[in-house]
């Protein structure tokens, strides 16, 4: 029952943690700033708001979670860093929706390094899936040669690989990784400061960010940087998913910023692969799930 209860809570946390997390860069585009500005706000508020709920937990419980727990958590806290400063590179120079389609490849990442360092070796239905992923990426990046896009698509390309290695880490220790993702700002934050006092100040409209940073980011890190603990790879992944749908859409929204051709069909490439194979693996889990029960009573 309480395994049970635990992929209930697992789901919730990051459903909530993904749906927060879509309106993360049309918040940075509103706040209308120079990239380094934007980085030092964005990644500055959340540490300060990160650090005032973690103050406040840890006085009221003893069960407050480590910020960094051993080597692990330094690891991921560097890669969700390093994630931190590709991620608003990429959304200076690509658009919006090759930046979020071609993130949604972190679980073609995850797959692949979980099958080199955790020894689950992927299925063909993964392969193939993973194969027709590649092939959605290439058509993005494709339709961006020429057009001052690739590298902002090879930031978007980094930001996904970073973000796989922190959830494979996370999975693979089995410990609370709540606060490691939000830590982790601290290393673009030193380094958006830094670049800062060079070039100056530039944001028109602080608010916006100063709100994503304080209360969107730490909503949406801390949830899904918990969700591997309770939930499996495919399950996470689908909830990271909803960016991707939904990023773009506000964008065109509020920017009507439309996506180019390759970008709309790399993306559907990507987003029917990446929904039918994670619901093939949800279905797996649920048939595996009774014969555990007949084998591990709880």
């Amino acid at each position: 029952m309480s395994s049970h209860h635990d992929h209930q809570k697992g789901l919730l946390i990051t459903a909530i943690g993904g749906l927060t997390l879509t309106v993360d860069i049309p918040l940075i585009r509103l706040a209308d700033g120079g990239a380094w500005t934007i980085m030092l706000l964005r990644t500055g508020t959340t540490f300060v708001s990160a650090m005032i709920v973690w103050s406040v937990w840890r006085a009221l419980s003893r069960n407050a979670p480590q910020l960094i727990p051993g080597w692990p958590g330094l690891v991921v806290a560097i890669c969700y860093g390093l994630t931190g400063v590709t991620f608003v590179t990429a959304v200076y120079h690509t658009s919006t929706a090759n930046l979020v389609f071609i993130l949604a490849f972190n679980t073609v990442f995850a797959a692949l390094l979980s099958w080199i360092f955790l020894g689950e070796r992927p299925r063909l239905v993964t392969i193939i899936a993973m194969l027709i992923m590649i092939f959605g990426v290439l058509v993005i990046v494709g339709g961006s040669i020429g057009t001052g896009h690739l590298f902002g698509d090879f930031m978007a390309l980094c930001s996904a690989f970073f973000v796989a290695v922190a959830i494979t880490i996370s999975r693979a220790s089995g410990k609370d990784m709540g606060f490691t993702a939000l830590v982790g700002v601290l290393l673009p934050l030193v380094l958006a400061a830094f670049m800062v006092t060079g070039e100056g100040f530039h944001v028109n409209a602080p608010w916006w960010i100063i709100f994503n940073g304080g209360v969107i980011l730490p909503i949406s890190f801390f949830c899904l940087a918990n969700g591997p603990k309770y939930i499996t790879g495919p399950e996470v992944a689908m909830f990271y998913l909803l960016e991707t749908v939904l990023a773009p859409v506000w964008v065109w929204m509020i920017f009507a910023e439309t996506p180019t051709r390759n970008s709309l069909i790399g993306g559907a490439i990507l987003i029917v692969s990446l929904i039918a194979h994670s619901l093939w693996q949800l279905q797996e889990g649920r048939k595996r799930r009774p014969d555990l029960a007949v084998h591990h009573p709880t």
